[in-house]
């Protein structure tokens, strides 16, 4: 048995029935030309006839205040095989990972559940895995499916995700001392990184706050429909685009690609929001998730937040663009002075209110951003299994009671896959942002044939 640690202690408490506390990843596969009828089932059967034993965390289920091992785990428990109704369109397909993505995760066993999905258009099958936040977080278990795929399109060999040894299962096996040193080490980097923090709180009060209009705090998101507290049902809608497009638009344009998926965002919003008369006067504000990794290790998650000023108030896709970017610059800039450690510090008390807000859920109108739009890197050659290669991967992620819609991407291949999750009663009609987000591409796609001078203003 070993405690819980207070992260995830918090993402445990967080859960309600509805407010599910868990990430996933929808993963699209093209069926071999020349596979047998039975492929699929092939495939499922190996599955279950594998005598892998599952690795921490998969292994671990609640005991109170501690985790676990789970010495009854049932494998029929976790992993379902289970046909679409025809005609099996990816319609079918997302209305049933709505569903999927809607349900809690029975606490008396492993937090996880793997589904295989067969009966798609076109040749496909698809496998959905969710897994509670308390046990992995959403990058990292993205990261253990990649893992159990293969390079090689003629490799056989099966590896179940909950197989696959990970950071988190390596670091659970290290001796009692190798982990007291690293909490030391943790503490004394604490201590060290003080008075930089001070710093760098008295330039954000001083000089910042009021005085620089392209600082962002937690204090001016406006009020919108996507902030209010959310019910049990979840949509879900996700779709790919051609990163070369967005890539193209980003060099034209002088810019990152962040910044144009931020911006494409920001007119997707924009639209959608106009459509439901709901859009505020002033602009939303995205949180943002930044590594601040500095090393190379896979250890803890080392991760903070900047807060984008959307520029939604704008109708020009210019005007918007050069808000973003100024705004997450000056985030940038700002981090650029710090250490992680100081980063960290820095953020866990300018953010602090806004944490307990969404912790309580008390306000949940008042909250320091209107959406999470997370944008995270992924494989760039294909991925196989058993020869099925890897079409797509969406990600799922959580909405809470005053962020009733999150927004995650990755990247695979030449494409970025866009993952739309959001409380279908809070927000009518979502699924029409994908709608929206082509339309913004295709705006950007427009403006530069006509503007070819490029965007240098950033102050």
């Amino acid at each position: 048995m070993r405690p819980l640690h207070p992260i995830d202690f918090i993402f445990l408490s967080l859960e309600k029935r509805q407010q599910p506390m868990h990430v996933g990843g929808l993963f699209l596969f093209q069926i071999p030309d020349n596979a047998s009828p039975t492929f699929i089932q092939d495939l499922v059967l190996d599955i279950r006839k594998s005598k892998s034993i599952p690795i921490p965390p998969f292994n671990n289920k609640l005991n109170g205040l501690f985790w676990d091992e789970d010495e009854e785990f049932d494998l029929d428990h976790h992993f379902r095989h289970i046909a679409l109704p025809k005609p099996g369109r990816i319609r079918e397909l997302l209305t049933y990972i709505s569903q999927e993505h809607s349900a809690l995760i029975d606490r008396a066993k492993p937090l996880w559940t793997c589904n295989i999905i067969e009966g798609i258009e076109g040749n496909r099958f698809a496998m959905y895995f969710k897994i509670h936040h308390a046990m992995v977080d959403g990058v990292a278990g993205m990261r253990l499916l990649e893992k159990s795929l293969s390079h090689d399109p003629n490799a056989k060999s099966i590896v179940p995700p909950w197989c696959v040894e990970g950071e988190r299962a390596k670091r659970l096996k290290q001796p009692s001392t190798s982990k007291l040193k690293r909490i030391i080490s943790g503490i004394k980097n604490q201590l060290n990184a003080t008075p930089g923090v001070i710093y760098e709180l008295s330039q954000t009060l001083t000089k910042d706050i009021g005085r620089n209009p392209n600082y962002v705090s937690s204090f001016q998101a406006p009020a919108s429909i996507l902030n209010q507290r959310v019910s049990s049902s979840r949509r879900f809608a996700a779709q790919s685009f051609q990163f070369s497009r967005l890539t193209h638009i980003a060099k034209s344009l002088d810019v990152t690609i962040n910044d144009i998926i931020l911006a494409v965002c920001s007119g997707a919003l924009r639209e959608y929001l106009i459509s439901q008369n709901a859009l505020p006067k002033k602009p939303l504000i995205a949180m943002v998730p930044a590594s601040i990794r500095d090393d190379d290790s896979e250890v803890s998650n080392r991760i903070t937040m900047i807060l984008a000023n959307l520029g939604t108030h704008k109708e020009d896709p210019l005007e918007r663009l050069k808000i973003i970017r100024r705004s997450v610059l000056n985030s940038k800039q700002k981090f650029k002075r710090m250490t992680s450690d100081q980063i960290l510090n820095y953020s866990a008390f300018v953010y602090s209110a806004a944490g307990l807000n969404i912790i309580s859920g008390l306000m949940p109108k008042r909250q320091a951003f209107n959406l999470v739009i997370s944008n995270v890197p992924g494989p760039r050659e294909p991925l196989y299994w058993n020869g099925a290669k890897l079409d797509a991967l969406y990600p799922a992620s959580i909405v809470l009671d005053g962020q009733a819609l999150n927004i995650t991407m990755t990247s695979y291949l030449d494409k970025l896959e866009v993952g739309l999750t959001a409380c279908r009663n809070a927000l009518p009609k979502m699924q029409n942002l994908l709608i929206h987000l082509e339309d913004e591409i295709q705006k950007f796609e427009a403006l530069i044939e006509k503007e070819k001078e490029p965007l240098k203003e950033v102050g």
